[in-house]
């Protein structure tokens, strides 16, 4: 930063500011030393300090005048780079060229906000003696809520058909019947006493996949109980149901679906 010893019209300018109180000098001083951020300074009042502090002097110090403006420039530039750190990096590894395409879009940027801030302003200054009102408008048509033309009787037939009870929903269809397994028992213990043996498949075909079940069951009962004989010649072929007396088979596990 400039001006180590800065001039006594610059030197001996008393700030109050709310991270600072002391001369300028003493400022710039701890913001050498990195004892103050720059960003925690405001500059604006410093601007206006200077300049009641012109104002109580006879003559105006030119030298002193440029002197400041060099400072609070510098000022401004650590306080510029302090609060946007990332940017100032991007800018210095920019080439000049590209840095001053970079600062040429970012000032009309700023322009372009800058009249929109303009424009919201006129604006405002435009609508600020219009009022509005919450609620309808006065002058709003009303709309009338007509009922139709109601029948008593119409209304009592209503009435009649809502104290009747509902017919009762029969649920019959949805329903399971499953055959008991003595009836199947009892048709195999008959095929037995009248063959020696039978195909299971062809026994049940035409049943439905319920009784097929439950004489699957059935076949199962004889079978523990030692009244069968079953075989299978491979797995998901059919099952051959003889009488115990007439094939012994050591073992047999079903292995069909």
């Amino acid at each position: 930063m400039p001006a180590l010893h800065p001039r006594p019209a610059v030197r001996d300018l008393e700030l109050d500011l709310d991270a600072f109180e002391g001369p300028f000098d003493l400022l710039l001083t701890l913001l050498l030393k990195e004892e103050i951020e720059p960003r925690e300074i405001d500059v604006a009042g410093i601007v206006l300090a200077f300049l009641e502090h012109l104002a109580d002097r006879d003559e105006v110090d030119l030298e002193a005048c440029g002197e400041f403006l060099v400072l609070i420039s510098a000022l401004l530039e650590l306080k510029a780079r302090a609060l946007f750190p990332e940017e100032a990096a991007e800018l210095d590894e920019l080439e000049p060229e590209e840095a001053a395409e970079e600062l040429a879009r970012r000032l009309a940027e700023y322009r372009r906000m800058k009249e929109a801030a303009a424009w919201l302003v006129e604006r405002l200054a435009a609508e600020s003696e219009r009022f509005f009102r919450l609620g309808p408008a006065p002058l709003a048509p009303r709309i009338e809520r007509r009922l139709a033309d109601q029948s008593a009787s119409a209304l009592a037939d209503a009435l009649r058909g809502l104290a009747v009870p509902p017919p009762n929903v029969s649920l019959s269809h949805m329903a399971l019947r499953f055959p008991p397994v003595t009836q199947f028992l009892e048709r195999f213990r008959a095929l037995l006493a009248r063959r020696r043996r039978f195909d299971f498949d062809t026994e049940v075909a035409g049943l439905s996949r319920v009784e097929q079940a439950v004489a699957f069951l059935a076949l199962l009962e004889l079978r523990k109980s030692g009244e069968i004989a079953l075989s299978q010649a491979a797995p998901f072929t059919p099952i051959r149901v003889s009488r115990a007396d007439e094939e012994r088979i050591p073992a047999w596990t079903a292995r069909s679906a």
